[in-house]
């Protein structure tokens, strides 16, 4: 079964997900998401979901579809648009937005991009565990977000996406707190999912470059199961 990896913004797929793909037993598929990594700075957030629908077309097996922070939005709209072919959609750090909603419009758009902000607004527990070298080296390795991805308008189509088992791996907050927003109605999406597992994990908001190695071997098993 593939393991397909969207990453959360700012990120390319190999910045974000190659320690984890290492300490991985199944194929996994870092997806190169249109506007972080590839040049396209007029990518859309359709653009970036077509990339994801296309890798999950690709697949030889229903597919494991993982989306970090923002990027949950992107896992949950696959499972919207293939939910007889997603096998499973595992988020990371984060909830899917609301239907009607922008993306990810959290920072200041200016010459058409939503630029990393620093690591101020992310004081406490999202960055408690990334030592000086590595947040050194992603922001380094920030790529601002098209102004058409982080506006663009979430719109789901198909409520069969909700029958399709979902995992919610939470490293910043824990399986309590999520299990609190949820049954309050603060994720609307997930207060209609039929299964929703959570997994702990002690990291900050980045686990892929803190826990990389725990967080492939969680992966795995959700993928087995």
């Amino acid at each position: 079964m593939d393991i397909l990896l969207a990453s959360g913004l700012w990120l390319d797929g190999s910045t974000a997900w190659d320690d984890v793909v290492a300490a991985l037993d199944h194929r996994a598929v870092p997806i190169t998401l249109p506007g972080q990594g590839d040049g396209n700075a007029a990518a859309t957030l359709d653009d970036q979901l077509a990339a994801v629908l296309s890798a999950v077309d690709s697949a030889e097996e229903n597919p494991v579809v993982v989306g970090h922070s923002a990027a949950c939005t992107l896992a949950w709209l696959a499972a919207d648009r293939r939910p007889d072919r997603v096998a499973g959609v595992v988020l990371i750090g984060g909830f899917p937005t609301s239907d009607g909603q922008p993306y990810a419009d959290f920072f200041e758009i200016r010459d058409g991009a939503m630029a990393f902000p620093g690591w101020d607004p992310f004081e406490g527990p999202d960055i408690a565990d990334l030592d000086a070298a590595t947040r050194q080296r992603m922001a380094a390795a920030a790529i601002p977000v098209p102004e058409g991805v982080a506006t663009g308008v979430v719109r789901y189509t198909d409520e069969r996406r909700f029958a399709v088992p979902v995992t919610l791996v939470c490293p910043e907050f824990s399986p309590e707190q999520a299990k609190k927003w949820i049954d309050g109605g603060e994720v609307a999406e997930l207060a209609k999912a039929e299964r929703v597992e959570y997994v702990d994990i002690d990291s900050g908001h980045w686990p892929m470059a803190t826990k990389p190695v725990e967080l492939a071997r969680m992966l795995d098993a959700i993928a087995a199961s």
